[in-house]
């Protein structure tokens, strides 16, 4: 299907003094959708970029962040260079930062400074742990607060707490940052007023641990951790075929398991049994229903369990590595321009009229020095 360009924030100008993961997923959202995006960054160069070099020698995280922005090297303790910067930002409609703990207010790039200079102009302050508390000026990386937030502690197998294996705290932050982005441009065209805007990996990841928090604060404390099965509901996991394959099932709700009970495990009557009878049940006695389960599958092979949990409508999937996902027949892909060639990476979730989305290329580092000096008077 052929790719179209979003281009709903086209016009729009976001300024982005950022590094690593947080800010520049935000920004780099803004610039799918059109947006200019200017990148700011240190003469060395944004340190994601050295991250890894798996990418054609790119950075794999430095692609999949960067794509369709323009790339500025500035020393902003430089006063040629902050006044460079100043006269982009009296331009700009969203001004994004992520340095250390106060350093862009230092640096006379507050949000309060900028905003009483320029009302309508929307600041998004990115952080590790929040504008104030005693942690305010902590430095933060994505799994220092995955432990700090305990997501570590409910992830992992029983024996040990692990990392989630993707950048997920950066991630939350990322995403709130640009929704809020979004409201904010949004109320900025029915008031004219810009707004302020902050957000750190630890208040994003702490939203997404609601659950694991209000069991604790409510309940009897919270379950353990199972590895590949879900702490609160059962059966939702992993299970063994007699292959040596595995498969991961997962029952929502009491139509569900009456179907599994009848349709793949020939038990018709076990939904009734009380040990089973609802989740809470079934949670309760986990082992006992484990037990029951490998029973059956154990004696399968995949393609059997398979054919059996299809027959009952029960949803299952496959655990799969990395290289089984890279060949997965639902993964959709789209290239983008590097200065090492083109690169396939996957695709932006969203689609717009059932098409993807064009993205621009991924720049090189000052790429846009000499065309952004020229024409903001550099």
């Amino acid at each position: 299907m052929a790719e179209a360009t979003a281009g709903a924030l086209e016009g729009l100008l976001v300024v982005s003094l950022e590094q690593a993961v947080a800010a520049p997923y935000a920004s780099s959202r803004l610039a799918d959708a059109g947006a200019r995006v200017i990148k700011i960054e240190r003469p060395e160069g944004d340190f994601a970029r050295r991250y890894d070099n798996y990418a054609r020698g790119e950075s794999a995280y430095f692609v999949w962040l960067n794509r369709g922005k323009e790339s500025l090297t500035l020393d902003i303790k430089d006063p040629d260079d902050a006044a460079l910067l100043h006269r982009l930002l009296a331009r700009a409609d969203v001004f994004i930062q992520n340095l250390a703990p106060g350093a862009a207010a230092r640096a006379g790039f507050g949000s309060a400074e900028l905003r009483a200079r320029r009302p309508g102009l929307i600041t998004c302050d990115i952080s590790g742990y929040g504008e104030d508390g005693p942690y305010r000026d902590m430095k933060a990386y994505d799994l220092l607060v995955q432990a700090e937030t305990a997501l570590a502690s409910v992830t992992g197998t029983p024996d040990a707490p692990g990392r989630v294996g993707v950048s997920v705290c950066d991630i939350a932050c990322g995403m709130a940052s640009h929704a809020a982005i979004l409201e904010a441009l949004i109320a900025r065209g029915i008031t004219g007023e810009g707004r302020a805007l902050a957000c750190s990996l630890f208040d994003g990841m702490a939203d997404w641990m609601n659950v694991p928090f209000l069991q604790h604060a409510y309940g009897n404390g919270i379950p353990p951790r199972l590895g590949l099965n879900h702490p609160s509901i059962a059966p939702y996991g992993a299970y063994a075929c007699g292959d040596g394959s595995e498969v991961v099932i997962a029952i929502q709700n009491q139509r569900e398991w009456a179907r599994l009970c009848a349709g793949v495990l020939d038990d018709a009557a076990m939904a009734d049994d009380p040990r089973f009878a609802d989740n809470l049940a079934r949670v309760a006695n986990r082992p006992a229903l484990n037990a029951r389960i490998d029973a059956v599958f154990g004696r399968l092979t995949r393609a059997e369990l398979v054919a059996r949990l299809s027959a009952a409508q029960i949803a299952y999937g496959a655990v799969n590595t990395v290289a089984d996902f890279a060949d997965h027949p639902q993964l959709r892909r789209a290239t983008v321009a590097t200065a090492s060639g083109p690169i396939d990476i996957a695709a932006p979730p969203v689609r717009i009229g059932g098409q993807t989305p064009a993205l621009r290329p991924v720049p090189a580092l000052g790429a846009h020095n000499d065309a952004i000096r020229a024409e903001f008077g550099g």
